[in-house]
């Protein structure tokens, strides 16, 4: 299926695997979740995409605790 967007100056636009959403951690060592990482992306839109990248990989390291990764974690954002 083919889809089409409109994007405006200060749009932006995410894709990621699976990957992060999928991953172990917190206090029950359950997953992320999609609804988690969606709200976090929403949450930090405001800041540049090299702070989002920071804030992401403090989260998932902190996420996971000692916990191994268990899928491979793709996130690209892009903003226009």
């Amino acid at each position: 299926t083919n889809y089409s967007v409109k994007i405006k100056k200060g749009d932006s636009i995410y894709m990621m695997s699976d990957g992060f959403a999928s991953q172990f951690g917190g206090e029950k060592g359950k997953k992320f979740k999609t609804r988690h990482l969606k709200n976090l992306i929403l949450s930090n839109e405001k800041y540049s995409i090299s702070e989002q990248h920071k804030i992401l990989g403090e989260t998932l390291d902190e996420w996971m605790a000692d916990q191994e990764q268990v899928d491979d974690i793709l996130i690209i954002g892009r903003r226009f």
